[in-house]
Parts: C-alpha cells; sequence; structure tokens
C-alpha cells in the first residue's frame, strides 16, 4: 500500500430495528392504556372505541422489512379487559440481499380478557426471506382470536413471489398447557413448491385463523358455510382451526371479512382493514 492511499472501511447497510409493547387494564368497567412502549421503527397507535374494547394499530415506520431486519411486538390484554391488535396496512417483505428478516409476536390474555390479534395481510416479495413467530399465553378464563394472512407476491400489479424463505412458527398455550403448535416453511422455489395440489394448488394467497373459547363448537357449522370449498375448519376442545386459500389477496379478503366478524361474535374487522 502507497503511504497516500487509505483504507476505507466497509460500511453494513443499515437495518430496521422496533420493538413495541402495549398492556391493558381495567378501570371502571372499561379497558384502559396501562402501558406504551416503542422504540425504532415499531410505532403504536391508539384510536378512539367508544365501547369497553380498546385497539391497537401497529405500524412499521421504515416502510417495509428486508434481509436482517428485525421487529418485535408484545400484547398484554389484563384482566377482564378486551384488547384487539392490528396494523397500519399489510406488512410488505422485499427481496433479501443478505439474512432474513424477523418477525415476533408475543401476546397475553389474563383472567376473563379477549385478546383478538388481527395484523393485515403479509406481502412476500420474489426473494423474500422471513420468519415469523407467535406465541400466546392465554388464560384458561379468556377469549383469544388470532389470523394471519399472506399474500405470495402482488398478483394485480403482475408480481409473483418464485424464489425465497417463509418459516412460520405458532405456540399457544391455554391455562398454561400447550393446545397449538405448527411450523410451515416455504424454502427454495417456492412458485414451484406452492403449485403442488397438497401445498397450495397454485394459490397465491392463504390464511390460518385460530379461535379459543366457549363459542368455538357453535361456530363451526357457520364457518364451514362461509368457507365453502376455499377452506377448512376443525374443532375440538375449546379450540376452533381455519385454513383459507385463494387465488389472490381481494378473494382472500372477501372470504376473511366475514369469518373474523363471526369469531369476534358479529363485530367488524378493525376499520383500518375496510377496502
Amino acid at each position: 500500500m502507497q503511504p497516500d492511499q487509505q483504507i476505507i472501511p466497509q460500511q453494513c447497510p443499515q437495518r430496521a430495528r422496533g420493538r413495541g409493547r402495549i398492556v391493558t387494564k381495567a378501570v371502571d368497567g372499561r379497558s384502559r392504556l396501562d402501558e406504551l412502549f416503542q422504540e425504532g421503527c415499531a410505532k403504536i397507535r391508539l384510536p378512539d372505541t367508544f365501547s369497553n374494547e380498546m385497539e391497537a394499530i401497529l405500524i412499521n415506520s421504515s416502510g417495509g422489512l428486508t434481509g436482517g431486519d428485525e421487529i418485535e411486538w408484545q400484547a398484554v390484554a389484563g384482566e377482564g379487559t378486551s384488547l384487539v391488535v392490528t396494523t397500519q396496512a399489510c406488512e410488505k417483505v422485499y427481496k433479501a440481499a443478505a439474512g432474513t428478516t424477523t418477525v415476533t409476536a408475543r401476546v397475553t390474555a389474563g383472567p376473563n380478557a379477549k385478546l383478538h390479534w388481527l395484523p393485515q395481510e403479509t406481502i412476500l416479495f420474489d426473494r423474500a426471506s422471513l420468519t415469523r413467530r407467535l406465541e400466546a399465553d392465554i388464560d384458561a378464563s379468556a377469549e383469544f382470536v388470532a389470523v394471519e394472512a399472506v399474500l405470495l407476491g402482488r398478483q394485480a400489479m403482475g408480481e409473483a413471489m418464485e424464489e425465497g424463505l417463509f418459516r412460520d412458527r405458532w405456540r399457544i398455550r391455554h391455562g398454561g398447557k400447550l393446545v397449538h403448535a405448527e411450523e410451515l416453511r416455504l424454502d427454495g422455489k417456492i412458485a414451484e413448491l406452492t403449485s403442488a395440489a397438497p401445498v397450495l394448488s397454485g394459490q397465491v394467497a392463504f390464511a390460518t385463523l385460530l379461535y379459543i373459547g366457549p363459542l368455538a363448537e357453535a361456530l363451526l357449522p357457520k364457518i364451514q358455510a362461509v368457507a365453502g370449498f376455499s377452506g377448512g375448519a376443525s374443532e375440538w376442545q375449546g379450540k376452533l382451526v381455519v385454513r383459507l386459500s385463494a387465488p389472490d389477496g381481494f378473494t382472500l379478503r372477501k372470504m376473511l371479512f366475514p369469518i373474523i366478524s363471526l369469531l369476534r361474535n358479529g363485530a367488524p374487522v378493525p376499520k383500518v382493514w375496510n377496502l
């Protein structure tokens, strides 16, 4: 190296980091804010609901996620409260030049609480890499509703997820016992893999919904009627699981709206979901 030469340090790409936490408490029969924490790109907004229910809107201010980004959400519905958690928009996961996007959600529902985890769809772009986790600890007397929907590209924009990685891990405990555990891994040639009949038969939009509560058995026939041939539902021991698939995101939403409303005992989806 010549004396006048300088060593320019290699710069690492900037990564999005975010953590958000919300806790509710009961005050005079209403669900009120007990704790709110937000850091980095994770933001939480609390619109007025004019009811006992509290709604939290999760926002990723980075505008999307890519390889190496990390975001973590925590939501706790305190005893006797009702908390609905949703997102401002669909979460977009873009092509990963290196590393994997990590999204973790840890939710808790206390005694006689209601916790509805209702994020909007996650959109995976070609060569995206995402590892997602949902961990829930639900009291034996609490009610829990969860939905996670995925779009493999945006069909209306002529986009498709040809290759990439998507891993989804659920661990749900009810009354201290593990009642639901699942692992999904789509890796490599995604379009080729999902074209197989045992996987998605070429569908590019799919969702899993979970209900734990006293109405599980009564809701089963109503949800089966709505899902029709585009999905399936099963119920046992107070747990109801629904699987849906569709050729595009719009069709999937048309199925999600009435099913989510049924799981919420007639309450509509959060307003930010409106088309």
